[in-house]
């Protein structure tokens, strides 16, 4: 299956709950009418896509129908198509990679939005890219955390590091700054605790890392990565907003998305947050954490 497959398949169950919604509504109106433009509201609301987004695409919708002399919403479909596709951009945007090695990401992400699946997946692209890789178990609240990454990394088959359970995190990621210079690892990926999002604790814990790494890598962390679940829908963007301030987010990865008829959720986090997505998760494989290319997944969607 090629790659644009994959991302239909993938974008199934989204489509289904709002572009083969919109396209009811289009065939089940014969002019456009106040009706139509609170019908079509709803079902952008109903998509996840948020209520400030789907307000601004209805409001857009509605000049440029109006502007054109549209009578009939034939062609309300492909407006909103385009408007959508002015939201999420045309570029994919790339991971930040230095001129010179290590590479530091940095993870954060609420427990259970699959973090280290994510970081598991991203290792075994990046290996796959030849980089040397080294995951660092900086979520020392749950034992479970430290094994289910050093299950990743010996099924990528990439080095780790980690401490005992409880271990002060910052403590982890000094240490895994310094085993990867003396081991010239191109790319250190390091995970982080993803309890009480919203409890002050945390945040002051994620920050000290960040410092640690500053400290001793001046210019790095080069990404931190924030992984939001789908499924969450517009929760994952209160998340977004909670991470942003205390760890300054560079770039989004998005799981789950096979999962749930709430996809919509990434137009909602292009049009509020200003947040690169980078990364897509499709699929249950080893292979199936994809760069974000919003051209593409306009196409899937609308397919």
């Amino acid at each position: 299956m090629g790659l644009f497959e994959q991302l239909k398949k993938g974008l199934a169950k989204t489509k289904n709950g709002f572009i083969d919604k919109v396209t009811e509504l289009v065939t089940g109106y014969k002019k456009l009418e106040p009706e139509f433009y609170d019908d079509l509201e709803a079902v952008l609301i109903q998509a996840d896509v948020g209520v400030h987004t789907a307000m601004d695409l209805v409001e857009k919708i509605r000049c440029k129908a109006e502007k054109d002399k549209l009578e009939t919403p034939d062609k309300v479909k492909e407006l909103l198509k385009e408007e959508i596709a002015k939201i999420l951009g045309e570029d994919t945007v790339p991971l930040n990679i230095p001129s010179e090695s290590p590479a530091v990401y940095l993870v954060v992400g609420v427990n259970g939005v699959g973090k280290t699946t994510t970081i598991g997946k991203l290792a075994y692209k990046l290996k796959l890219e030849g980089k040397k890789i080294l995951l660092v178990a900086g979520d020392t609240f749950r034992a479970a955390a430290i094994d289910q990454l050093e299950i990743w990394a010996n099924r990528v088959g990439v080095e780790m590091l980690k401490h005992q359970e409880g271990s002060d995190p910052a403590a982890v990621a000094y240490d895994g700054i310094q085993a990867a210079k003396a081991r010239c690892t191109d790319v250190v990926i390091i995970d982080t605790a993803g309890r009480l999002h919203n409890k002050s604790n945390l945040m002051e814990e994620i920050k000290k890392v960040r410092r640690v790494i500053e400290r001793e890598l001046p210019g790095a962390p080069h990404e931190v990565l924030l992984v939001l679940d789908a499924t969450t829908g517009q929760n994952a963007i209160a998340q977004a907003n909670l991470f942003k301030e205390a760890t300054g987010v560079t770039s989004i990865a998005i799981t789950k998305l096979d999962g749930t008829a709430k996809g919509g959720v990434i137009i909602g986090i292009c049009s509020q947050l200003d947040i690169p997505v980078k990364f897509i998760g499709i699929g249950e494989k080893i292979d199936d954490l994809k760069e974000f290319e919003p051209h593409d997944f306009v196409e899937a969607l609308f397919a």
